[in-house]
């Protein structure tokens, strides 16, 4: 019998002058009780059930997974709610509570590695990108899964975590055009080992809970053993 992944919700300190300003956030750890750490950014329905999931997933595989709650503890499975929420989330305070997750994960007695990866998914993805960017020499890993959305970068230049992205084919939101000029333009920028990989699928593929009737389980199963691996062998 396969042992439970523990986890809890937790708080963490976020940077800025007021102190008692906290985060919240989601903490999976592996059954061995450490390992190294990987934020996990929710898609614009929220800190959902999959999500949660996703980290419980990456604690099953060894690694300290925290999936910070950006929206404060609303989840929606409405497109038109998710839309709004999305749009009243700030690039910057959604930056500022990833920069507090990532020193939270840095810091956790749990947490074996020197540097922390990032995966996310839809909104989850472009800010994943943008911490990387932000955070430098802190995050050693970012895999997006067609990021979109606010924090999308405009520039990649303080990016040096290795990259590995999951993009659609036929993704109306984020076109595989878009993601081509996207991977060239980090590797330009910021010097960074980066892969793209697009699949025959549409936006959304990775999602179980398939909202939107783009989940590919073959497809989702293909990229997650990409990213497991990835992460592994890039977060030390």
């Amino acid at each position: 019998m396969a042992e439970k992944t523990p986890h809890q919700n937790i708080t963490f300190p976020l940077p800025g002058a007021d102190v008692t300003d906290t985060g919240h956030g989601y903490l999976a750890t592996p059954p061995s009780g450490s390992g190294p750490g990987v934020i996990v950014i929710q898609e614009w329905w929220g800190l959902t059930d999959h999500i949660k999931d996703v980290a419980d997933r990456l604690a099953a595989e060894g690694f300290v997974a925290l999936a910070p709650d950006l929206y404060g503890g609303w989840i929606t499975h409405d497109g038109d709610e998710a839309g709004e929420m999305m749009s009243k989330l700030p690039a910057e305070e959604g930056a500022r509570q990833l920069a507090g997750a990532t020193d939270f994960l840095l810091a956790h007695e749990a947490v074996t590695s020197s540097t922390v990866g990032a995966i996310g998914f839809c909104m989850g993805g472009g800010f994943v990108l943008a911490l990387a960017a932000q955070q430098g020499e802190k995050v050693s890993a970012a895999v997006p899964f067609y990021g979109v959305g606010q924090a999308v970068p405009e520039s990649y230049t303080g990016l040096k975590a290795a990259v590995q992205g999951h993009y659609a084919n036929q993704d109306q939101m984020y076109p595989p055009e878009k993601a081509q000029a996207q991977e060239q333009q980090i590797r330009e920028e910021s010097g960074a080992e980066v892969e793209f990989f697009y699949y025959d699928a549409g936006h959304a593929f990775h999602n179980d809970e398939n909202l939107i009737g783009t989940y590919d389980p073959d497809l989702a199963r293909l990229a997650w053993q990409r990213s497991v691996d990835f992460l592994r062998t890039k977060v030390a």
